[in-house]
């Protein structure tokens, strides 16, 4: 499995884009920043986006993508989600008012955009890989993602404060190769990062700790770090042992 960082920030600056990643080229989780980064040809490329949940940061290049789609034409792009971020994406951004429809454009026999809904802690076949949601707790509906390609497992906490069926899902996976990790604020922000459902590194720390020891050595994979506040939380980070800890950059990649 090829993993591209796009994106991988908690906000944006000429040096930080919003969270997307891509897969063998074909498949993006989330859609912070696609089209600012891939070229038309890349773009064209890509099959499915698969949503974590509909905050702005994490789907407003479906926009872009989309709209570019149906100039160059070939197969609908595939918005895949659970049920109540896909209810959201129709009503709040492709409604024809913020956004125009495009599962109805060209028209809906020929439609630039479709849909698939993910029932949670499901296994569905998305463009040679099995997407797996699990919800997690944040201030909206939001999931993370178990992704796999038949050999290894990609997991990917989306945004996520505390939360516990995560840990029990992941226990149960036999190929976990690295799990992506939202990490957003320095600890001395503990009540903001509460109140909008994000980890600071003490709130992570406890976290991992719920991998239990067959997943220790296990690469996590860091990302969402707010702007603001990156140096500060990189040194916080740097404090916590016993982890394989890597804080992600734009233009990373992995074969996983």
């Amino acid at each position: 499995m090829d993993f591209k960082v796009l994106g991988c920030h908690g906000g944006e600056s000429p040096k930080h884009q919003c969270p997307a990643f891509l897969l063998n080229g074909r498949i993006c989780l989330d859609a912070g920043s696609i089209t600012n980064m891939l070229t038309l040809e890349e773009q064209q490329k890509i099959e499915t986006v698969v949503v974590s949940h509909a905050h702005i940061d994490h789907v407003r290049d479906l926009a872009m993508l989309a709209d570019t789609r149906t100039q160059q034409g070939g197969p609908p792009l595939t918005i895949a989600s659970t049920p109540g971020t896909i209810a959201v994406l129709k009503e709040h951004f492709f409604n024809d008012k913020l956004w125009p429809d495009f599962s109805k454009i060209p028209d809906v026999d020929n439609r630039t955009v479709i849909y698939r809904e993910l029932e949670p802690e499901q296994d569905n076949a998305l463009s040679g890989f099995t997407v797996k949601p699990v919800l997690v707790d944040h201030t909206v509906e939001a999931a993370a993602l178990i992704v796999g390609d038949g050999t290894s497992q990609l997991a990917y906490s989306g945004d996520t404060g505390p939360t516990d069926r995560l840990w029990e899902v992941l226990s149960q996976q036999p190929n976990l190769s690295a799990l992506v990790m939202e990490v957003a604020f320095p600890d001395e922000q503990h009540k903001l990062a509460c109140d909008s459902g994000h980890h600071t590194p003490a709130t992570l720390e406890r976290e991992l700790q719920k991998l239990g020891p067959r997943y220790r050595d296990l690469p996590v994979l860091l990302f969402h770090i707010k702007p603001v506040y990156q140096r500060m939380v990189e040194r916080e980070l740097a404090r916590i042992k016993a982890r394989n800890n890597t804080i992600l950059q734009i233009g990373d990649e992995y074969v996983l």
